[in-house]
């Protein structure tokens, strides 16, 4: 045990490691050989950290998570793909975490400031921000995108490639097979749109004109029977086209699985 960090005698950690100032590591918990923890950080008891993984600053990490293990992916074949989770990340039991894939950008990315409960899963090459919440259960499948401010429901399933858009909130056991723009709240299986995210914007600070306008975006793209092309021409209509408006045009402006309904 050094100075700065408290490390239990049954952990075994890799002399390769590398930890930062003041982290802590629980019983019969193992650190592999290319992994890196910040300063700050608590590994609790019976935790495994293996593959490529760089874990930020003042993270806390429960007992019986897997991090940084090989992809559920038969394609994968040992190349060195990472793990890398941001800063003051919640992350508690039984949640496993796996690398990335060459097939995609070569790491999973996990931002900062989430608060992830337990048996939470998230496959190779997902790609999720900061502030979300994600209840237990919530599972990812491969090359997922998760915005800002996300939450899911326990039990939500995520299809692969799927994206999320900042500030979504799904209901409990919704079962995601396509995107779903930002602002938009989502349940079911499979999801279908509930409205704008009203608590949440209101309890992050969006102001009432902002939801006004959210909400008559809205219903251009989910209550007037348009195309997605013709929805982002009406969109641009919209006076003034407010940062929000613009955001939810340019998540609907980029290809990808189509969007709820």
């Amino acid at each position: 045990m050094s100075v700065e960090n408290l490390i239990h005698p049954t952990a075994i950690v890799h002399p390769k490691a590398r930890l930062g100032a003041r982290v802590s590591v629980g019983a019969y918990s193992v650190i592999g050989e290319h992994v890196e923890i910040g300063d700050d950080s608590k590994i609790g008891p019976h935790v495994v950290l293996e593959g490529h993984t760089r874990i930020g600053l003042a993270n806390r990490i429960f007992q019986f998570c897997s991090l940084g293990e090989i992809p559920q992916d038969k394609k994968y074949n040992n190349e060195p793909t990472r793990l890398d989770i941001g800063d003051r990340n919640v992350i508690r039991e039984f949640c496993t975490f796996n690398i990335g894939t060459v097939q995609d950008a070569g790491v999973t990315r996990i931002g900062s400031d989430n608060w992830i409960m337990a048996y939470v899963h998230v496959a190779h090459d997902c790609q999720i921000g900061n502030h979300t919440i994600f209840a237990n259960n919530a599972s990812l499948a491969g090359h997922v995108q998760i915005g800002d401010h996300v939450v899911l429901g326990g039990f939500t399933g995520v299809h692969q490639f799927c994206r999320i858009g900042a500030h979504v909130m799904t209901g409990i056991s919704t079962v995601v097979f396509k995107d779903i723009p930002p602002f938009v709240m989502a349940a079911g299986q499979p999801a279908a749109p509930h409205g704008i995210n009203t608590e949440g914007l209101k309890r992050r600070g969006f102001s009432v004109d902002a939801l006004s306008t959210l909400k008559q975006a809205y219903k251009i793209v989910w209550r007037e029977g348009l195309t997605v092309a013709d929805a982002l021409a009406k969109l641009s209509e919209l006076s003034p086209v407010t940062a929000e408006v613009a955001a939810l045009s340019a998540f609907l402006s980029i290809p990808g699985r189509g969007i709820i309904r």
